[in-house]
């Protein structure tokens, strides 16, 4: 395996780490698109309990924080990511409703029912997305809904470069209409799902990498596997420009039964 082809989790955690903590996102994404989700979320008020699994530095948090009431807990492995995120938190003066804490997506630190919403953009890649769905459903409450994007295929077949990527990189990534079946599997009932716009991973992913990854490179001038990392980086925004029509990610929204 070439280092291009690698995934992203062969590489050194702590370069991982610094290097998307320079980045306003760390998968793709937009404020917009956060919004959209939310809109088909019912029920939510100022005691509501809202959890954002794999929240990364926070920055579709706020942006929950900013459209929908309750009290939101942001949750990552990454201690400098929380740091982050509480940092983000206060400077939008969120503090009283919006707090990060270190944990494990498989293994939660929460009480049964405890949660309306659980929220995920571009993370239960990293515990399965049939696993987190099913293993997160015991935190909500009866009725509570569950919001995640996803990779996944939007057609059947594709090119072998793409296909083979991905299925190294993700290998649960499938069709969108077997991912809406998953969720029904793991009982839930579906209520939306919208594919991504390009610009979530044009305008506000690889874009702002660009001159982030000069500054990362220039700062680890020597250091193969950060040079390894970039190479790995840029490899897949080049596929990404070269196959999109084939796969993109995919917001599901599901209610619990």
């Amino acid at each position: 395996m070439t280092e291009e082809s690698k995934s992203i989790h062969e590489f050194d955690y702590e370069l991982i780490c610094e290097y998307y903590a320079g980045l306003q996102r760390q998968g793709p994404g937009s404020p917009e698109v956060t919004v959209r989700a939310l809109s088909f979320i019912d029920n939510l008020t100022g005691g509501s309990r809202i959890a954002d699994i794999g929240c990364g530095t926070g920055g579709q948090t706020m942006v929950l924080a900013e459209h929908a009431p309750g009290r939101i807990t942001g949750i990552d492995l990454f201690p400098e990511f929380i740091d982050l995120f509480n940092e983000n938190a206060g400077r939008l003066n969120l503090r009283d409703r919006v707090k990060g804490i270190v944990a494990s997506m498989d293994d939660l630190p929460f009480p049964p029912g405890e949660f309306d919403l659980i929220w995920s953009e571009g993370a239960i890649y990293n515990i399965g997305f049939a696993r987190g769905l099913r293993e997160w459903r015991k935190f909500l409450k009866p009725g509570g809904y569950i919001a995640a994007s996803e990779a996944s295929w939007f057609t059947p077949t594709r090119p072998a470069e793409i296909d083979e990527f991905w299925k190294d990189a993700y290998p649960e990534m499938d069709t969108v209409s077997n991912k809406v079946a998953r969720m029904e599997e793991t009982g839930y009932i579906p209520v939306a799902t919208f594919i991504l716009p390009e610009n979530c991973w044009t305008e506000h992913f690889y874009d702002p990498q660009v001159a982030a990854q000069e500054k990362f490179l220039k700062k680890h001038t020597g250091n193969q596997a950060a040079e390894e990392l970039i190479a790995n980086q840029r490899h897949e925004a080049e596929l990404y420009y070269r196959y999109k029509e084939y796969y993109g990610y995919v917001f599901y929204i599901g209610k619990k039964i």
